[in-house]
């Protein structure tokens, strides 16, 4: 596994209650900004369901990449944060290992899930606003227009800044670990074994 030593240590945001507060909390005030007070009971319980089930769909992702990566669950987020921040490198072969193993994860899904992701949002982001707009509800559709237009604008920047910084990462790992990638990850197999 190589990350015995780094998994008892975790960040208070990526504990599975930081991340049900935050859902719960940016939920309740989207729909209170656009509904009003009025409705805040039913507003409430539905932001409780959802940060439940928002909760428990990001830790069993994270369960399973650190499966499928060889390391803790509690190291996932870690490793994740110094792919995004293009910062520096796990210290130990596993550790840099497992890292490549995780971006070659995470290329693996952008590859397979970038024809219908970006333009399902799209039909979210413009489509419902849309049809508030149809429906009178012009203000409230043009605050969603606008609202989704920034969302899918920053979602393409951040999707092509953590492809160039996981390929950057990988660089870097490989020039460590020496010699040609290897394996069907992109070099995670042949480094696991070959470092240093």
């Amino acid at each position: 596994m190589g990350s015995q030593g780094h998994g008892q240590v975790q960040r208070w945001q990526d504990r599975w209650w930081a991340v049900a507060l935050l859902v719960l909390v940016v939920w309740v005030g989207i729909r209170l900004a656009f509904d009003g007070w009025s409705g805040w009971p039913g507003i409430l319980v539905g932001g409780i369901v959802y940060a439940g089930f928002m909760t428990w769909y990001v830790m069993r992702r994270r369960r399973r990449d650190a499966r499928a990566v060889g390391t803790d669950a509690a190291r996932v987020p870690e490793l994740e944060r110094r792919i995004a921040k293009n910062g520096e490198l796990p210290e130990g072969p596993a550790e840099q290992a497992a890292m490549i193993r995780l971006i070659g994860r995470r290329e693996e899904k952008l590859r397979r899930n970038r024809w219908w992701a970006f333009p399902l949002l799209g039909l979210v982001f413009f489509g419902i606003p849309a049809f508030w707009v149809a429906a009178g509800n012009v203000g409230a559709g043009l605050w969603g227009l606008a609202f989704g237009a920034a969302f899918l604008g920053w979602m393409v920047w951040f999707n092509r800044r953590f492809v160039r910084r996981m390929a950057g990462v990988r660089q870097r790992i490989e020039g460590v670990g020496g010699g040609p990638p290897t394996g069907p990850a992109g070099g995670a197999q042949g480094f696991a074994h070959g470092a240093r």
